[in-house]
């Protein structure tokens, strides 16, 4: 029998640090699944998930510490056994506009008020290609609610874009 485990991993940013969660990971029969990773403002953070076999999970997870020599934090959390399944649709959110503050806090708490997941989520700044101010771009993967009334959840996310003076789009994947 095999455990799931996920895995949230933070260091200074250098070559070789995936190597050093792959072969732990590895030598302990561990399969790697699915994993986001990045480098930002030095750090290298990452968000993995791996199925292990039952007898070497404690194992992994000990080894997986060891790697604090090495100046990695790595936070260990079982996996859920299996997901909830409910009535949803799933959504992609795309925004752009102007650089402030508050962009993400105000669209994350419509989604969220409406009983909307959010499932990823990317952003960005950059620099605008004709005026040099900073553009701020988010891409999000959503599940909303069966129940949700889209009307209503488009109607106020259109006026949040506006408020912010953002471009924003809302497609079905569905």
């Amino acid at each position: 029998m095999t455990s799931s485990l996920v895995l949230i991993v933070i260091g200074p940013d250098r070559p070789g640090i995936v190597e050093a969660l792959s072969t732990t990971v590895a030598a302990h029969g561990a399969n790697w699944l699915e994993s986001r990773m990045s480098h930002l403002a030095g750090h290298f953070a990452g968000l993995l998930r791996v199925a292990v076999p039952e007898a070497q999970s404690a194992a992994l997870r000990r080894a997986l510490r060891e790697l604090e020599s090495e100046g990695l934090h790595v936070l260990v959390e079982a996996g859920a056994a299996s997901e909830a399944v409910t009535e949803s649709r799933a959504f992609a959110l795309e925004l752009v506009g102007l650089d402030r503050p508050g962009i993400i806090r105000d669209v994350s708490r419509a989604l969220s008020l409406r009983g909307v997941n959010v499932e990823e989520l990317e952003t960005s700044c950059e620099s605008a290609a004709m005026s040099g101010e900073t553009l701020f771009r988010a891409r999000a993967q959503l599940r909303v609610p069966a129940r949700a009334e889209l009307d209503e959840l488009r109607a106020t996310l259109e006026k949040i874009a506006g408020e912010l003076m953002v471009d924003l789009s809302l497609d079905d994947r569905d």
